[in-house]
């Protein structure tokens, strides 16, 4: 998974290396002293005099090297071309270009610290700002008055109501109990997707003919899981496109009638920018608190994760990454990074 944009970022992290190290000026180190030069020339002495080989070691490691922001440009622009090509927003990439720039150039760093751990370090840093800390929703769940109010929004055709069903599996194995609200009831054979869902996997689903009012079934879902102490509700909705400012409005609709206590937004990993635009219309129409992002296994470049992430700013919490129900996992903002630049 990312494999693509780990691909580039090695790429650039090693020209961006070799920029560092021949531009890195080292300060005079200070005249050895009569007595340091004598443990130099007699290495037995360091196992008589540790005080004077820790002297030595004290020296070394106290040497600087200062970044040149002038040399540095080049490699910067190398790592903003990969960036994009991966699919990471305009904006995204400059907050990341940014925060590489701020903690490279000008900074003393330890002579003894290596340059290509250096740079690593500062990119994962980069990426680790960019992403945020990730939504644990088993936890949320846990420290949360019942029954916690789950609202899926989403555009059609992104796997949203497999979503539902996956989150609801996954609850599930945690110990909790769930109940579905089929509030998808305009769309022809939506009602019986997600009821054929919940079946599979033993979850009581809330129901009305094809066509009623969403906020309705949506509201006797609530209504159920308090009277039958229910831990989670899932709603599912309609895939509304973000240009149809009546599809929107009813969605307003239903979060003022359920008064949700999260809204999730569900989106295509491998939609790039697409996803990025459409999560921040949504966040504007109806809020969001976190996102979850399909078919992440067949996204090489990772860029829509990073760029959602950051333009919205919600956290990210869950990546789907197959058809079954047990394919999807909670994310991890370091197990991500790790798969992008862990092996570099």
């Amino acid at each position: 998974m990312f494999s693509g944009l780990r691909e580039r970022l090695q790429a650039a992290r090693a020209k961006l290396g070799i920029s560092i190290e021949a531009t890195m000026t080292p300060q005079p180190l200070q005249e050895t002293p009569s007595a340091v030069q004598s443990v130099v020339q007699n290495p037995g002495v360091f196992s008589e005099k540790p005080t004077f080989a820790n002297k030595i070691k004290t020296l070394i490691i106290d040497r600087e090297l200062i970044v040149s922001e002038k040399e540095l440009s080049d490699a910067l622009s190398e790592l903003e071309i990969t960036l994009l090509e991966s699919d990471v927003a305009l904006q995204v990439t400059d907050a990341i270009i940014a925060h590489v720039r701020t903690d490279l150039v000008g900074r003393h760093r330890k002579i003894g610290e290596s340059v290509d751990g250096l740079v690593v370090g500062t990119l994962k840093g980069a990426l680790l700002d960019v992403l945020g800390k990730g939504f644990d929703l088993t936890e949320y769940v846990r420290n949360h008055q019942r029954p916690v109010k789950i609202l899926f929004t989403g555009v059609n055709g992104t796997g949203k109501t497999t979503t539902v069903a996956k989150i609801g599996f996954f609850l599930k194995k945690q110990g909790f109990t769930v109940v579905i609200g089929a509030g998808d009831t305009h769309r022809a054979g939506a009602i019986e997707q997600i009821e054929v869902h919940a079946e599979r996997i033993g979850i009581k689903i809330i129901q009305h003919q094809q066509g009623a009012d969403p906020s309705a079934v949506l509201f006797d879902t609530v209504q159920y899981a308090s009277s039958h102490k229910i831990d989670v509700v899932l709603a599912d909705t309609a895939g509304r496109f973000h240009t149809k400012a009546n599809l929107m409005n009813q969605l307003e609709k239903i979060r003022r009638v359920m008064k949700p206590d999260l809204i999730v937004y569900v989106d295509e990993a491998v939609a790039g920018n697409d996803a990025v635009v459409r999560a921040a219309e949504f966040d504007k129409t109806v809020g969001a608190d976190a996102v979850i992002l399909t078919k992440a296994d067949m996204d090489s470049r990772g860029g829509a994760a990073i760029s959602i992430a950051h333009t919205i700013g919600k956290p990210l919490m869950f990546l789907g990454t197959g058809q079954a129900y047990d394919d999807i996992m909670p994310f991890s903002p370091n197990q991500m990074v790790e798969d992008l630049l862990g092996d570099t």
